[in-house]
């Protein structure tokens, strides 16, 4: 652990950041998953550019568990272990895909966003002004997050946007 570095939390028990991040490890490790597996059984219109994003949003969350599992050992902790802790540890949980539909797996990835967003909104502002380094973290991973959010909103709009063309054109 470094001391140093350690030295400029101030006011947080780290401790309580360590089992925090732990928890956003939980969460990326399964939102990678669920992004993987999602590219992997998709169906429907416009399925490309979906595996696209999907793909590029596992990418994302890999590196992202990387970054927190960083800095979990900078603080003198551990990144969980076992992924059967994941499920014991998350804040968003996992939903396994039901319907392979593309825009029921884009409906299902937003969701995971918006929790991921709320996570990472709390994580800021706990560790604003008081250990900035988390906060960095935090903040780089939180801007990824919207951006996703952003990204497979747009995408779900195109997709039911073209969808209700088609529909039009027929009747």
């Amino acid at each position: 652990m470094a001391t140093r570095g350690n030295s400029i939390i101030k006011g947080l028990e780290i401790g309580e950041v360590i089992n925090l991040l732990n928890r956003a490890y939980a969460d990326e490790w399964l939102a990678y998953y669920q992004y993987y597996i999602e590219s992997k059984v998709v169906k429907g219109i416009m399925k490309d550019a979906a595996i696209a994003e999907l793909d590029q949003h596992a990418a994302d969350e890999l590196r992202h568990a990387g970054m927190v599992a960083d800095r979990i050992i900078q603080l003198g902790g551990t990144p969980i272990l076992h992924p059967k802790e994941w499920f014991e540890k998350t804040n968003c949980g996992y939903d396994a895909p039901t319907e392979f539909n593309v825009l029921n797996i884009l409906e299902d990835a937003i969701k995971g966003e918006q929790c991921a967003i709320g996570v990472y909104s709390q994580l800021a502002e706990m560790t604003q002004g008081k250990d900035i380094v988390t906060y960095d973290i935090v903040s780089q991973i939180l801007a990824d997050e919207v951006e996703h959010e952003e990204d497979l909103v747009a995408l779900h709009e195109d997709i039911t946007e073209f969808i209700d063309q088609i529909k039009g054109s027929i009747s």
